[in-house]
Parts: structure tokens; sequence; C-alpha cells
């Protein structure tokens, strides 16, 4: 279908995930969203799991957890950039939508990060836009061996189905 007959649907459904990845990040990169504001209320929640924890354990604990939430939330902006890509492009190939993919993460990424440097309780990190880079290859990667795999399984079923005697 070219993209001239597309209605509103589909332009919503292929890009509404994109918008909403990136709402989010704005949203997590607020001054309320800073360590200093999160360490309270999750030390609270680990401790009613978990038990008491030192201060210097659960500092090191909430660092962890700070960074995979950079890891895994961009490796999910990430698959809604290629998502969007690949339902835009339906002829382009997989790596074409993962490169384009991964330039929207940095560039929300990059953005993100600079807009906390004009936070008083947060400070931008160039390390952080290659974590989130990182978590978005990691998760790209990860659905393209997944879909490979389940694609090959699918192919040796049908292969498998046709040499059965009726």
């Amino acid at each position: 279908m070219s993209n001239s007959r597309r209605g509103a649907a589909f332009w919503i459904s292929t890009w509404g995930p994109v918008v909403l990845a990136i709402a989010v990040i704005c949203l997590e990169s607020t001054e309320a969203m800073g360590a200093d504001h999160t360490s309270g209320p999750l030390h609270r929640l680990f401790e009613a799991i978990f038990g008491r924890i030192g201060e210097d354990s659960w500092n090191l604990i909430h660092h962890i957890v700070r960074k995979s939430g950079h890891f895994i939330g961009y490796g999910l902006v990430g698959l809604a950039w290629f998502r969007a890509w690949w339902r835009t492009f339906t002829s382009a190939s997989y790596f074409r939508c993962m490169l384009f993919a991964l330039l929207g993460t940095f560039l929300v990424a990059s953005g993100d990060e600079w807009h906390q440097t004009f936070l008083p309780n947060r400070q931008g990190q160039f390390t952080d836009v290659l974590l989130d880079c990182t978590g978005s290859l990691v998760i790209l990667s990860m659905t393209f061996l997944f879909l490979r795999v389940g694609h090959s399984r699918a192919l040796l079923l049908r292969e498998a189905a046709s040499r059965r005697p009726n």
C-alpha cells in the first residue's frame, strides 16, 4: 500500500507508540524523577519486599535500578521507532529500519540528557546516551534474532507438513 493511500488510523497506530514513548521519556526527565526524589520511595518498597538494607548497599542497588531503567526503557523506545519505520517503509530492510530506529533513539536520548543539564538535581551525561543506545541496539538485535528464529522455525514446520503422507 502506498503512503498516499494510507489513512489517519494507520499513521496514528504506526507513529503513536513513538510519540507515547517520547512523552514517557519527557515525564521521566523532570526534576521530580531525579535520583534524590526516587531513592526514598524505591528504598521503602525494596525494604518492604526484601527486608532492611544498609545505606551503602541501597545506593548501589538504586544506581543499578536507574541504569537498568535507561537500558530497558530506551530499548523499548528503539523498538517503537523500529516498528514505525518498518510499517512506514514496507520495502526497507530490517537493518535500514534498525539504523533509523537507533538514530531516533540517539536523538531522543541526547535531547533528554541535554534537557537534564538545566535541572538543579539532574545532570546530563553522555554515558547515559551511550547506555540508552546500547539498550536499543540489544533489544533490536534480540528482536531480529527472535523473528529470524521464528521465521526459520515456521519454514521448517511448513516443510515438514508438506512431506507428511496424506
